[in-house]
């Protein structure tokens, strides 16, 4: 579904991000199989494996003649970057533990690669007028948002507690994406 403006220009939601090597999705997608059926009665979203990925930034909805620009921007940023080299790992949950809402498989960016690449595509979008992301930059891969507060806690207790063996990854690609929402989850 596109969003439209009250002057009748189409808008997308966008967002620029690295795809995960299949192996990653499916360790993710284990780990929340086990968590899901440790607290079956417990509310949540949970995203689908082909849907995870690592946002680097969200624009939300665009009018669709900011495309190229937002393309051109991506590309003179990631220019200047090789590949960025992370580790995935730690598990976590936002905003607290007890209070979870998110919860997310952590990324351990060591050699700063990623936060200079964000740091550059967010100036790279300011100078086009787009608005600089007012919170820190925590890269991370949600696998579920919490709908109610019943059963979260003893949710985020099993998540945290289970072990995420690190994975190291190398991303060379990144990518302008293009959410579409419906009652079925996020198609991109």
């Amino acid at each position: 579904m596109n969003a439209e403006n009250t002057d009748g220009t189409r808008q997308w939601r966008m967002f620029c991000a690295f795809e995960l090597p299949q192996t990653l999705r499916r360790a993710i997608n284990d780990h929340a199989q086990r968590v899901r059926e440790a607290v079956p009665e417990a509310a949540a979203s949970w995203s689908r494996p082909e849907n995870v990925h690592l946002t680097v930034k969200f624009f939300g909805n665009v009018d669709q003649a900011k495309v190229p620009i937002i393309s051109a921007s991506a590309a003179r940023a990631a220019k200047e970057s090789s590949a960025i080299e992370i580790e995935v790992g730690k598990t976590g949950v936002f905003p607290r533990p007890s209070r979870p809402q998110v919860l997310w498989i952590g990324v351990n960016d060591s050699s700063g690669a990623l936060a200079k690449l964000q740091q550059r595509l967010e100036d790279e979008f300011a100078s086009e007028g787009f608005p600089k992301e007012n919170r820190p930059f925590r890269p991370h891969l949600t696998i579920a948002r919490i709908r109610r507060p019943q059963n979260a806690n003893q949710l985020a207790q099993i998540h945290l507690g289970l072990p995420f063996t690190d994975v190291a990854v190398r991303f060379d690609e990144l990518i302008l994406f293009r959410s579409e929402l419906s009652s079925k989850g996020s198609k991109y």
